[in-house]
């Protein structure tokens, strides 16, 4: 989030948030006017909890950003990697550093919220054997030491983040966009290979498909497709008529 404000505004004020929730939250009650999330990342693939966010928004997607991440082991102060005791973070992270995790299974793994709140954490109970997977800038602004970092399993270890609004943005068809739907099919024979079907005649490019199950509907699929396409133009328009007809539930972002 900070870098996106860093290269698209001279002025920002960040309100740091510990959950995907809170930020999205944030947006929707007037209290940030953007929201960051990541969707997708290269080392540990879809980050299925912001799916399940983007299903239940009345947020726009009005833009995407691809960040290169430099995952940081963070302390206190210098301490040797074989003196450490806990390691907290969020998931994600573990995920992408899991080779090096697994250098040290004598430490104990603890899950937070966020990075941010697992920096915070280190802090707060001031305990030198601790320490936090984070960024580098996550370093300065919390005081902490960096102990070691380029810890992704990947040398290429990129996030794709999404830029969230109130209010969605008309963009010039002469303008090369992309339209993201959720979309849910039932359990009907065949359904999503219809939808397939109609973007294929329509000579559409669909970017990605990836899909998630419904909590509350088992056995049941919710999928998000990246399209290749204004969403405000006549094709599209009449697109989205036909894929309506056969889907149970469809939302535009």
């Amino acid at each position: 989030a900070g870098e996106y404000a860093d290269r698209n505004f001279q002025k920002c004020i960040t309100n740091e948030c510990s959950t995907f929730e809170e930020v999205i939250l944030s947006v929707e009650n007037n209290e940030s006017d953007y929201a960051v999330l990541p969707i997708e990342n290269t080392c540990s693939g879809s980050i299925h909890e912001v799916f399940n966010l983007l299903k239940n928004t009345n947020l726009f997607i009005i833009g995407e950003i691809n960040i290169f991440i430099n995952h940081c082991l963070l302390a206190l102060e210098k301490i040797e990697l074989n003196k450490i005791k806990t390691v907290y973070s969020h998931p994600q992270p573990f995920q992408q550093c899991s080779n090096f995790i697994k250098q040290f299974p004598e430490w104990e793994i603890k899950y937070t919220k966020s990075t941010a709140d697992a920096m915070k954490k280190i802090t707060k109970y001031h305990e030198k054997t601790n320490a936090a997977l984070g960024s580098e800038i996550g370093s300065k602004i919390y005081g902490l030491k960096i102990l070691t970092k380029n810890l992704a399993n990947k040398e290429k270890n990129i996030t794709r983040f999404i830029i969230l609004n109130r209010n969605s943005i008309k963009i010039s068809e002469k303008i090369p966009t992309k339209t993201t739907l959720i979309l849910s099919t039932g359990q009907e024979s065949g359904a999503l290979a219809k939808v397939l079907l109609i973007l294929k005649e329509n000579q559409l490019i669909m970017k990605k498909l990836t899909s998630q199950p419904l909590y509350k509907n088992p056995w049941e699929e919710m999928f998000c497709i990246d399209i290749q396409v204004n969403v405000s133009s006549v094709l599209m328009q009449d697109v989205l008529k036909k894929i309506k007809k056969i889907t149970k539930f469809i939302k535009i972002l």
